[in-house]
């Protein structure tokens, strides 16, 4: 069976994007289930209750979040209501919302876990106790356990597979918007990748307006970034699992924008 994972979607262009290309991806991989990092949906920084529903209206069976959970106050309006939506874990013990969550397709069970770094972010609750105590918890349920670890440092991120390597289906990174080609199978069974990469503008920086990156770099003086407009891009990837075990059996990334049309 096959699950379908899309990195961070970023404003409008994101949305757009994903709505464009989700079907067609569906169609082509026939997923179990579909994961998409929705925490920069709403204008570059956070998600809104509308925002939420129109990401599972295109077909989103999973939301995860990450460090701009909070940016948009009216989260603590509909977070514990929203039962697809999954925040950090490693947020302190009674935080708003959850940190994890176990679907049912048809007669397959599969959790889905979200987890924040530390290193160059915000401090939290350490991820890999927090990683391993839910692994646990979860293993007693299905063997099919999807981990997206949004986190900045790339040492630490491959150190959540490793640490995680034969307990997870996979461990797939998010949050710094660029999709790194170092995909495997780690020697356990998990699938790993560093960045999934962001659904959003293609021309401009993570996602933000060039001018306004270039400024903040050049004069080191607080700016306002805003979402990209022009052309989109949708990044992803999808991980093929042996229902027998749980284990990860292949994964294919996938980036589609004008320079890489991918479809046919």
């Amino acid at each position: 069976m096959k699950l379908l994972f899309i990195g961070d979607v970023v404003g409008s262009p994101g949305r757009t994007a994903l709505k464009q290309y989700l079907p067609r991806l569906k169609q082509k991989y026939n997923p179990v289930v579909t994961i998409v990092n929705g925490e920069n949906a709403a204008g570059g920084r956070g998600i809104t209750e509308k925002i939420y529903k129109e990401l599972l209206h295109a077909g989103a069976d999973v939301i995860t979040l990450g460090n701009h959970t909070w940016d948009h106050k009216e989260i603590f309006d509909f977070i514990d209501d929203a039962k697809q939506l999954v925040r950090p874990a490693n947020f302190p013990e009674g935080t708003p919302g959850q940190g994890s969550t176990l679907i049912q397709v048809n007669n397959i069970k599969i959790a889905v876990i979200n987890l924040q770094g530390r290193t160059f972010l915000p401090a939290l609750d350490c991820p890999f106790r927090k990683a391993n105590e839910l692994v646990e918890k979860y293993r007693k349920h299905t063997p099919y356990i999807f981990v997206d670890f949004h986190a900045e440092a790339t040492s630490e991120k491959q150190a959540m597979g490793w640490y995680l390597d034969g307990k997870t289906t996979a461990v797939i990174g998010t949050h710094t918007h660029v999709q790194t080609a170092d995909n495997r199978i780690l020697p356990k069974g998990t699938a790993y990748l560093t960045d999934v990469g962001m659904t959003g503008p293609y021309d401009g920086i993570l996602g933000m307006q060039r001018e306004t990156v270039i400024k903040r770099f050049l004069t080191s003086l607080p700016v306002r970034f805003e979402v990209m407009s022009g052309r989109k891009q949708l990044s992803g990837i999808c991980v093929t699992i042996d229902e027998n075990n749980g284990c990860a059996l292949g994964t294919e990334r996938i980036l589609i924008n004008e320079d890489h049309p991918f479809f046919d």
